[in-house]
């Protein structure tokens, strides 16, 4: 029997975990569920309809896992631990100052359900982080890194769009080459956060805006620019539509460490992404880690996990003879 899924939230991380359960023959997609109207929401999987939240809060569909899909901010820190009381659920909590706590709300409610919550699922946190584990691990003492981009930063963004006289607005996040090739090198270097990534923006301005406001705005604005060196390009509708429609995004995690008596030996870990699309990707790793969740909730177990309690196993629809036959 297929693995029965559902989905709160149609944003462009709903639609990236709708598309990626179509690809997963062992999942099925029994329900979304929005907060908008469910008559307005139009989905692209046939004969599955789409419910309100009260659905959710009644239990109203059978499911195995819930996928949630709303945001860091406001979202997930209260449907977390509400739906973890409910059903087997999966999140992509990124604001990573407050993992802990998140956690630890998630935990409390799936473990007085029986259920299973797994939080913070995605690439980072998520594939990165796993990567940052197992490096630290294999070489103690060393040094990781993260260089995130190029790539569009949709938290970024739309804080420029907040900007008074901003119609819309695109952030791209750059690696700076010459800090990405001293890591690769082996070097080691300290960097600043201004040394390790630039940011690049493109504005299309209301008309008789003051650009040069506007610019200073983005450039100072504290917690997203004013650390980084930032370039600001203004453009017409037209080519924000023509040229920025798509939300690419990646980057690379690596980690410089030494082994040796006398630490000679120099040993350099990446690992890299590079994403046409930055919700599809998240989407498809939501879905594994659904897949996750189902089996260790099956075997008995309950309570919160991150990405790092999960053993791969567990992600894959393979079996064990067949892992250990064509991956291992």
């Amino acid at each position: 029997m297929a693995i029965r899924v559902g989905i709160f939230g149609y944003g462009n991380l709903g639609r990236g975990v709708e598309q990626a359960i179509r690809r997963n023959p062992d999942m099925e997609l029994v329900g979304v569920f929005s907060r908008r109207d469910p008559a307005k929401v139009k989905i692209k999987t046939p004969g599955v309809s789409v419910y309100s939240e009260d659905a959710l809060v009644n239990q109203e569909v059978p499911m195995d896992v819930l996928i949630l899909c709303g945001g860091s901010a406001t979202d997930l820190p209260v449907q977390g631990p509400k739906y973890a009381a409910l059903y087997n659920i999966i999140d992509s909590f990124d604001t990573h100052a407050h993992i802990p706590e998140h956690f630890a709300d998630v935990d409390a409610a799936a473990k007085k359900a029986g259920k299973i919550g797994i939080i913070s699922c995605g690439w980072d946190p998520g594939m990165f982080s796993l990567n940052r584990v197992y490096a630290s691990a294999v070489l103690p003492g060393g040094t990781p890194y993260t260089f995130w981009g190029k790539g569009v930063s949709q938290g970024h963004s739309d804080a420029v769009r907040r900007i008074d006289g901003v119609l819309d607005a695109r952030q791209y996040t750059i690696p700076v080459p010459a800090a990405l090739e001293a890591v690769r090198a082996g070097k080691a270097p300290e960097l600043t956060t201004r040394e390790k990534h630039t940011r690049e923006c493109f504005v299309v301005a209301a008309e008789g805006a003051d650009l040069a406001r506007i610019e200073n705005e983005i450039k100072t604005m504290p917690n997203y620019f004013d650390e980084y060196d930032t370039t600001v390009h203004f453009i017409s509708a037209e080519e924000m539509a023509r040229d920025h429609a798509g939300l690419p995004h990646g980057g690379s995690v690596l980690y410089s460490g030494v082994t040796g008596a006398d630490s000679e030996n120099t040993h350099v870990i990446e690992y890299s992404l590079k994403l046409d699309s930055n919700p599809e990707f998240t989407g498809s790793v939501l879905v594994a880690f659904a897949r996750a969740a189902y089996r260790l909730n099956k075997e008995g177990q309950c309570g919160g996990r991150t990405v790092l309690d999960i053993a791969p196993a567990y992600l894959s629809p393979m079996s064990g003879e067949e892992l250990r036959a064509h991956m291992l």
